[in-house]
């Protein structure tokens, strides 16, 4: 992997590149028609296995806004979040509020690069693959890195937070 820095200067990308952590950026033409959602059809796209691409999702965690990170092919299971955070309940955040507190729009949220950090857990899946993709900041550009890399620029919590 190659320390590739997009023309669009995402926060995500300015984070990794400032970190100096080696990354790719996937840049690729987002379809606003897509019906299959934002992580799976960047894995068409990309030409990679979906279980290699992850999204990012926001939950409130005993009112706490908590980043949770799991593969597209899979669901984010709340209760699990909730345990992994050290909380007893997680509930799905509003997008309006997700969007205000990352700085990153719905379909473009980054784990990277947030407007304000936040408590993140990222699927114990990560582990599986030398490297995974997640949102690179806007719709239409994935981030490819190492799990390490992504753990540690997130200060995540790795957990079993996936189910099918």
């Amino acid at each position: 992997m190659s320390r590739k820095q997009s023309p669009s200067g995402t926060p995500a990308l300015v984070a990794l590149a400032a970190a100096g952590v080696p990354h790719t950026a996937h840049a690729y033409e987002h379809d606003p028609q897509n019906t299959v959602g934002y992580g799976l059809e960047a894995a068409e796209v990309l030409g990679v296995e979906p279980e290699q691409v992850y999204k990012t999702l926001m939950a409130s965690v005993d009112g706490t806004l908590t980043v949770a990170v799991v593969p597209v092919t899979g669901k984010l299971d709340l209760k699990a979040l909730a345990q992994a955070a050290g909380g007893k309940k997680a509930v799905m955040a509003d997008p309006a509020a997700a969007e205000r507190a990352t700085g990153y729009v719905v379909g473009g949220i980054s784990p990277l690069g947030q407007k304000t950090a936040h408590p993140t857990v990222v699927d114990e899946t990560v582990w599986l693959f030398d490297t995974v993709f997640v949102s690179g900041g806007r719709r239409g550009l994935d981030v490819e890195l190492a799990p390490d890399d992504l753990v540690r620029m997130t200060g995540a919590t790795v957990a079993a937070i996936a189910r099918d």
